[in-house]
């Protein structure tokens, strides 16, 4: 990549972070979130939310080793990922937990400014009727962590490719950040268009709503069995 001009390099940073988004644990991760939402507009959030700490994880493990020449090494980087397995699989149980507390949907239909929309809901045993708001809605700070928890893990490989690719440490910074920056749209996207079944399966199919959500679970939870199998015994971390 050195061969390569800041333009072209920043490019291939933004194209690379956008198919980045796409990896299988990335994925798992995020759908087990998408699913819960309720409207396209929340479900874009989590996406901005996982790639803006995915972001942040990148760029702390850049001051490591390009600043501080830090060298994290192979086992550093497979403890990581181990702990990504181990993420999945609590995020998959606490879907789970949500879909045995119970609870029915059905379409909200209300009005604003004389115009009537529909937002499907999930109402728990324990839900109370509130007063509906469209701007009152403050996002969570869980998809900010499971994005630093991924940006942790993916941080050596990306990190050691820089520093051994690009000489000026101010351009691997900013190719970090294009990166970044291209795994927040390619996660977007993905996660908007991820909760489409579940929003268009709300307002019809309450059991096909639950099917999409148990499926979101269920592979988040068996994506992470796989992930400590693969490091842990595969690649013989504990051995």
């Amino acid at each position: 990549m050195s061969s390569l001009g800041i333009f072209p390099l920043m490019i291939l940073a933004l194209l690379w972070g956008a198919k980045h988004a796409l990896d299988a644990d990335h994925l798992a991760a995020v759908s087990t979130m998408v699913t819960e939402r309720r409207s396209l507009f929340r479900s874009s959030v989590i996406g901005a939310l996982w790639g803006l700490g995915h972001t942040l994880s990148l760029l702390v493990g850049g001051v490591l080793v390009i600043i501080l020449r830090f060298k994290i090494d192979q086992r550093t980087s497979e403890v990581l990922e181990l702990c990504v397995g181990v993420m999945l699989i609590f995020l998959g149980i606490n879907a789970f937990r949500r879909l045995a507390q119970g609870g029915t949907i059905h379409a909200h239909v209300h009005e604003h400014d004389g115009y009537w929309h529909t937002h499907p809901h999930v109402h728990h045993k324990d839900h109370r009727d509130e007063a509906h708001r469209h701007h009152g809605w403050q996002p969570k700070v869980r998809p900010l962590l499971v994005g630093m928890a991924h940006g942790m893990a993916g941080s050596a490989a990306l990190t050691m490719l820089v520093v051994g690719s690009i000489a000026s440490p101010l351009a691997g910074f900013l190719y970090i950040a294009v990166f970044g920056i291209g795994s927040m749209i390619g996660m977007i996207i993905i996660s908007s268009l991820m909760a489409l079944p579940p929003l268009l399966l709300a307002r019809r199919f309450e059991r096909a709503n639950l099917l999409v959500r148990v499926m979101a679970a269920g592979v988040s939870c068996c994506f992470g069995v796989f992930l400590i199998y693969q490091i842990a015994f595969v690649n013989h971390l504990l051995l």
